[in-house]
């Protein structure tokens, strides 16, 4: 336990760094000329502001993050991965006989076997210099596609990795990212009309490392777009929070996407010194799908509508607002 909460933590230590780095690099040079639906043009910069050279054709991908397979597998080019991240097959089926690497570890020499065309990568295996060199002196293109601070940005990662692939897959990222903003727009517009805005407090990792985030993060954005307010919303980014500053802070409603242990929630509700906090007193509790909520693509918007349900279950109501947990 003690080997993989450290691993967490400089895991939340690289996303910090990373949505720094993303915030600097603009659009990266992503443009389209497919007027004629043959041709795209090929990002000059990946997320991370990195100059790139991306193939004309791209027919074998390596794929080192599950949020980036994810997109892959919906823009309809899951048949051209040859090799993935050990976590992807969590999240996407079909692929757990590929040869697998460790995301903080990647074997580049493994890799390079594969023959890819190009190589996403999440960049967290940056902890400690470029992993990646190797590849790129053997002239492989590795794209590195930091975790997204923003909605917008996770939307621009979509047209972004698309553009990396084809024009046909330019064409699907606009359907996925119109039907993703639709469904946002629908919940933002009833969060707007919500004047009772509880307090949230979101914990991505429980005691005694509790961590959540403030403003400057996605999930911060998504308890605003349900009609709800960030407990932290004060603070910056990814937070390290003290149990004293979480009792303090007395949310009305605690939700945690914390997956490592057996019943988050059950932990959460017997904590000792907590049971005057509002949503313990009142069990208001909820867990939120952690893949959903953590990995940075149109499937958060599964997560909105959970975390929307369970702050408004009177205001928000959905049938089958999550697939089965992963």
């Amino acid at each position: 336990m003690k080997k993989r909460m450290t691993k967490f933590i400089c895991v939340l230590l690289v996303l910090v760094l990373a949505i720094g780095a993303l915030a600097a690099c603009g659009n990266n040079g992503v443009g389209s000329n497919n007027g004629g639906g043959s041709k795209v043009e090929k990002p000059a910069t990946d997320r991370e502001g990195n100059a790139i050279t991306v193939p004309d054709d791209v027919n074998r991908i390596v794929s080192l993050a599950p949020s980036i397979t994810q997109v892959l597998e919906s823009l309809g080019v899951k048949d051209k991965v040859v090799g993935i991240d050990t976590n992807t097959p969590m999240y996407v089926t079909g692929l757990d006989s590929l040869p697998q690497f460790d995301m903080m570890e990647p074997d580049v020499e493994k890799i390079a076997e594969l023959e890819p065309d190009i190589v996403f990568t999440s960049g967290m295996s940056y902890i400690e210099g470029n992993p990646y060199q190797a590849l790129v002196d053997m002239g492989i293109c590795v794209v590195v596609i930091p975790s997204s601070s923003s909605i917008e940005a996770i939307n621009e990662d979509i047209t972004f990795t698309a553009a990396c692939i084809s024009s046909d897959a330019v064409k699907k990222a606009e359907e996925i990212n119109k039907e993703f903003q639709a469904e946002i727009d629908k919940i933002a517009e009833i969060g707007k009309t919500i004047t009772d805005k509880k307090k949230v407090m979101f914990e991505i990792s429980a005691l005694p490392y509790l961590y959540s985030f403030g403003k400057g993060t996605f999930l911060d954005e998504m308890i605003t777009i349900i009609g709800a307010e960030n407990v932290f919303g004060d603070q910056e980014s990814w937070i390290s929070v003290t149990e004293e500053d979480a009792v303090k802070a007395n949310p009305d409603v605690i939700l945690t996407s914390v997956n490592y242990i057996p019943d988050a929630v059950g932990e959460i509700l017997g904590r000792p010194g907590w049971e005057n906090v509002n949503a313990v007193k009142n069990k208001q509790v909820y867990y939120i799908n952690n893949g959903a909520s953590s990995l940075p693509n149109q499937y958060i918007i599964k997560a909105l509508q959970q975390m929307a349900e369970a702050v408004y279950p009177d205001v928000y109501e959905y049938e089958d607002v999550m697939e089965p947990a992963a």
